[in-house]
């Protein structure tokens, strides 16, 4: 090989290196897939102002709500793998919807897995009106009372919905109704007024409710107390193993991201959630650090569809619409 054919080896062989210390060279865009508000905009815009921070680049913060996430995950899906359009999934996008609808991407297939940043366990809570004060209380309850009592979730082959349904297979209450609302805010605004009777929602959407004793929580899941509700034991504790699921969040990008540059994004965001202060300020919103390689997170991700998968065909929950 002459001199030429051996430098332009080298340039080829050096390029994404060089394109990963140069990116990025222009704003980059991080798409939420839902309204302003909440876990998904609280952890588009902590990551956009981390990552802003540290590339020295605008990361700036698109809401795009709609079909429970179809519409922006197919935005991203189509999106140049430049590294310069990125997006908040969850275990919404990329954990239980696929389990249970006939979706228009893939939620494998058409993302690069970026980072995970973090999660926060599902806590089962009543209004005050139940007469149970632990998880086994509320079940010989509903046992003296079937086919009375209903929950609510977030909607249709949410996590607030699956993982009831997993809980009343496991605890033998499968006549308890669900009711499917259009978020979590309505489901929440029936459980404070006594209509239903339980619930599974994230902790960080409960945790006001809980502190100003407007709800009561039984347990959590997870493998440990959460510091934040020390006295409230786990799932496993009270005696139904199993219940690890947590809402979680992460950040992905289009299929065929350059490697060079998903790294450096992985280490900018796993850089920031070592930071005590952005891991007490997730903390308070019941938030826990969870950083992983991306292919760790990639793995969740599919192991996350797969149990899923498995309860809905149990369960026989399959949506259309």
């Amino acid at each position: 090989m002459n001199r030429f054919a051996a430098s332009l080896a080298l340039l080829a062989l050096l390029a994404p290196f060089a394109h990963a210390q140069t990116y990025p060279a222009k704003p980059v865009k991080i798409i939420v897939p839902a309204q302003p508000g909440g876990g998904l905009d609280l952890i588009g815009r902590t990551m956009a102002d981390q990552l802003g921070r540290s590339l020295e680049q605008p990361f700036i913060v698109e809401n795009m709500g709609g079909a429970g996430g179809a519409i922006a995950c197919q935005t991203v899906a189509r999106a140049a793998p430049d590294g310069y359009t990125l997006m908040v999934g969850y275990v919404g996008t990329h954990g239980t919807n696929p389990a249970v609808r006939k979706l228009p991407y893939d939620a494998v297939k058409d993302f690069t897995p970026v980072a995970m940043v973090g999660g926060t366990p599902n806590v089962f809570v009543v209004p005050p009106s139940v007469p149970a004060a632990t998880l086994r209380e509320f079940v010989a309850w509903a046992k003296t009372n079937p086919d009375k009592l209903a929950y609510g979730s977030a909607g249709p082959g949410t996590l607030t919905h699956l993982a009831m349904e997993q809980f009343k297979v496991a605890a033998g209450v499968t006549d308890i109704t669900h009711i499917a609302y259009r978020g979590i805010g309505p489901a929440f605004t029936d459980i404070l007024g006594g209509r239903t009777q339980a619930m599974l929602p994230g902790l960080a959407a409960a945790l006001p409710h809980i502190k100003a004793g407007k709800i009561k929580a039984l347990a959590v899941t997870g493998t440990r107390r959460h510091p934040l509700l020390p006295d409230v034991p786990t799932f496993d504790e009270s005696g139904y193993p199993g219940f690890d699921g947590v809402q979680w969040y992460g950040i992905v990008g289009p299929a065929n991201l350059p490697p060079a540059i998903v790294t450096r994004l992985n280490d900018e965001i796993n850089k920031a959630l070592a930071v005590p202060a952005l891991r007490d300020r997730l903390g308070g919103e019941a938030l826990e650090p969870m950083p992983m390689t991306p292919e760790e997170f990639g793995q969740y991700m599919q192991n996350d569809i797969a149990k899923w998968t498995k309860l809905a065909k149990d369960r026989d929950i399959h949506l259309t619409e």
